[in-house]
């Protein structure tokens, strides 16, 4: 009996693929492409708002109604090349003059007014 065990052991063929069909080759391929796509996304999100921001910062306007990065609010007197006056106090004529890139957003009617509750 242990003859025969011997013999048909001895006749099967040897794996070829320890690891099954395809091996790691299919999911670094997928790995790969989840890489590429996630990459993608990132960069297509920062580059879309890139493009807003210059869009905002292009479309100022004299007499637009500002808000700077360190949350001063003032109306745009005087656009220059890379600055931008802005009048903060009404009663005192207050102007102070801020880099074009300190402006955050352009404030509307309505968006300081307090939320309801």
């Amino acid at each position: 009996m242990l003859s025969t065990i011997a013999i048909l052991l001895a006749q099967s063929p040897a794996p070829t693929n320890p690891q099954g069909p395809g091996g790691m080759s299919p999911m670094i391929i997928g790995l790969g492409l989840f890489f590429i796509v996630f990459y993608f996304m990132i960069m297509r999100g920062n580059r879309k708002q890139k493009k807003e921001r210059a869009n905002l910062l292009d479309n100022i306007t004299k007499n637009d109604r500002v808000m700077t990065i360190g949350g001063m609010l003032g109306t745009v007197v005087t656009i220059r090349d890379h600055e931008v006056v802005l009048k903060v106090d009404e009663s005192s004529n207050t102007k102070v003059t801020f880099l074009k890139s300190s402006i955050q957003k352009v404030i509307n009617d309505g968006d300081l007014s307090t939320p309801e509750k």
